[in-house]
């Protein structure tokens, strides 16, 4: 068996897609939100943020909560940080954090940062991921 892979570590083993977590809900495609909130790359965010701030805590449907707005306010202060920061020099800069508020019960609001991290898509193209600060 030929080896093609060119990699000073050795053959790639096994390479789990981003696509393969996308379809396994690791990630939650957040594309077509994106889209509408000035986005041109693929987004998506991790499980933990889609389920602990994107889902409207139970009892805040009724104050108007809903995932598809709480994912608005995500994305719209995703894209305001990356506008308000400054371009680095040798542009190698590939992570933003932010902040969103999100309310958590009626009165009581919760103020979470988040990263974002712009690597290669499974096609080499630009993607981002949004994330808790402790995720990879």
């Amino acid at each position: 068996m030929k080896n093609d892979d060119s990699s000073p570590y050795g053959p790639t083993i096994y390479r789990y897609t981003r696509a393969q977590a996308i379809e396994d809900g690791v990630l939650i495609d957040l594309t077509e939100w994106a889209s509408e909130t000035g986005f041109s790359v693929p987004v998506a965010c991790t499980t933990a943020v889609w389920n602990e701030y994107v889902m409207p805590p139970k009892g805040t449907e009724a104050l108007g909560q809903s995932a598809r707005g709480r994912g608005h306010d995500v994305l719209w202060m995703l894209y305001n940080a990356i506008r308000r920061r400054p371009r680095p020099a040798n542009g190698a800069d590939d992570r933003v954090m932010f902040d969103v508020i999100f309310l958590t019960a009626p009165c009581r609001q919760k103020t979470v940062r988040l990263k974002a991290v712009c690597g290669p898509g499974d096609h080499g193209e630009p993607v981002v991921t949004i994330m808790q600060p402790d995720e990879d």
